[in-house]
């Protein structure tokens, strides 16, 4: 047999968030850690990194022998040990100095976090990009009346325009949590085995160096901040809320795809489909909604996957233990691509769902004058009548045009039985008069407009 599938790398990831996560830009990342921890040693006077030593890694760094590593990770078992190894290979001259007061969490928590800040700049466009297209189509779809569903039970009308506001506000929302976590992101930094910076201590004999190495280290790496305080590794707590990050994000998209489902059922929205695209290999005539089913299976993966980094968090075991390296390397790149997979095809259905604007004009016809009786009821009190008991009578007869639809396949004739009561004093084209579409969306149309102006719009222009 061959090796197995990654299953995620091969089916539900896009090329750049796969490059993003792959061996080689990892490592590459490590090593630009080395350079930095490098550079940073010798700017502040270590006289044991020389000028020469920082160039020779410099004009390395991308000479990568994979192979090599490999080979030296089968005799160390040790992965960072045989990168250094192989890095060494390739700068002779600098071989004794790689990785010097370094403990491999430096390497590895401060790629981690890199590479996590960079995911979430991919995921940020990708909501901005989803954001764009719902915009588009809540524009074209604010005025198409539709039955709204509450207990998934028809209830007063609404808009689909004004129905899909109610998405991209909670993805704005998750929009806001991402940036709130990029504008308080930080590096690990150079802290050491237990996070005390003891070994630098030893090198430097200056405390004041110590916290400039820290201070030039991070900002190397592109960054202005790190964590003041930390144990060998940075806080998985921060973990936990990447996590929770995508997983809200995740719940966003399921949500929506659930709804595209169940409104495919009833025949008022279809999600894309392709020419020649299958169903069912047993009913030729069907018209899945595959791909909103897709995102509600793989949503469901990422919003699990937040317990597991819980559990890391909780068992780190005083500075640090060992149990958290597998989960992590598996998890924190397949909640990326996930999410990253999902948002790509949420955006996908947005941009070309159907809308059968009959289907719905339809529906709502049929609910309408169920949806009238409020309306109905207030004319009549407001004319004198009793209110209750013409409640009573209006419940009546909505029951019994229920049962008859129902049991019999009757027409809704609601309005014509209503106005043969003489307690309730409207003909039946009063009755009809009371009852238009436009009377029950109420102010929908106009949010639709407010939202887009003052929270949608400026979501999507916002700038990094």
């Amino acid at each position: 047999m061959g090796e197995c599938e990654d299953i995620v790398l091969t089916k539900y990831s896009r090329e750049e968030m796969r490059e993003l996560f792959s061996e080689k830009n990892i490592i590459l990342t490590w090593r630009k850690c080395w350079l930095a921890l490098a550079e940073a040693e010798h700017e502040l006077g270590l006289k044991q990194v020389t000028k020469e030593m920082v160039s020779e890694l410099r004009q390395n760094i991308n000479n990568i022998d994979l192979a090599a590593a490999k080979d030296k990770e089968k005799e160390c078992e040790h992965d960072v040990m045989s990168h250094i190894y192989a890095y060494g290979l390739a700068c002779p001259k600098a071989q004794g100095i790689i990785h010097l007061g370094a403990t491999s969490q430096f390497v590895k928590c401060n790629t981690d976090l890199i590479l996590q800040h960079k995911a979430l700049l991919f995921i940020r466009q990708d909501l901005i990009s989803l954001l764009s297209a719902f915009s588009k189509r809540i524009d074209e779809t604010k005025k198409i009346a539709t039955l709204s569903y509450t207990h998934y039970q028809p209830a007063q009308p609404t808009t689909i325009g004004r129905r899909l506001c109610n998405y991209a506000n909670e993805l704005i929302m998750d929009l806001k949590e991402l940036d709130n976590i990029l504008d308080n992101f930080a590096l690990l930094g150079a802290k050491g085995a237990t996070g005390t910076q003891a070994s630098f201590l030893k090198l430097f004999g200056s405390l004041e160096k110590v916290k400039k190495l820290d201070v030039l280290v991070t900002k190397k790496l592109g960054f202005s901040k790190s964590y003041t305080i930390s144990t060998q590794t940075y806080p998985r707590k921060f973990d936990t809320k990447i996590a929770c990050l995508l997983a809200s994000i995740c719940s966003t998209c399921k949500r929506f795809a659930t709804d595209i489902r169940l409104l495919s059922n009833i025949g008022i929205i279809e999600e894309p489909t392709k020419e020649k695209q299958t169903g069912s290999s047993a009913m030729p005539y069907k018209r899945n909604p595959m791909m909103s089913e897709r995102i509600c299976s793989l949503s469901r993966k990422v919003i699990n996957n937040v317990a597991d980094f819980y559990e890391v968090y909780s068992e780190q075991w005083l500075e640090r233990t060992l149990d958290d390296s597998a989960s992590r390397r598996i998890d924190i790149p397949d909640n990326f691509m996930l999410t990253d997979y999902i948002l790509s095809s949420t955006e996908k259905i947005v941009a070309g769902f159907v809308v059968f604007e009959k289907r719905a004009a339809k529906l709502l016809e049929e609910e309408l004058p169920f949806m009238a009786t409020e309306d109905i009821l207030m004319e009549c009190v407001k004319r004198g009548g009793d209110r209750q008991k013409i409640h009573e009578i209006i419940k009546q007869h909505s029951f019994d045009v229920i049962k008859a639809i129902k049991q019999e396949g009757a027409k809704n004739d609601l309005l014509e039985r209503l106005s043969k009561e003489e307690s309730i004093g409207l003909k039946k084209e009063e009755l009809e008069k009371i009852m238009t579409a436009g009377s029950f969306i109420g102010l929908a149309v106009g949010q639709v407009d407010d939202f887009c102006r003052k929270e949608l719009i400026p979501a999507i222009k916002k700038k990094r």
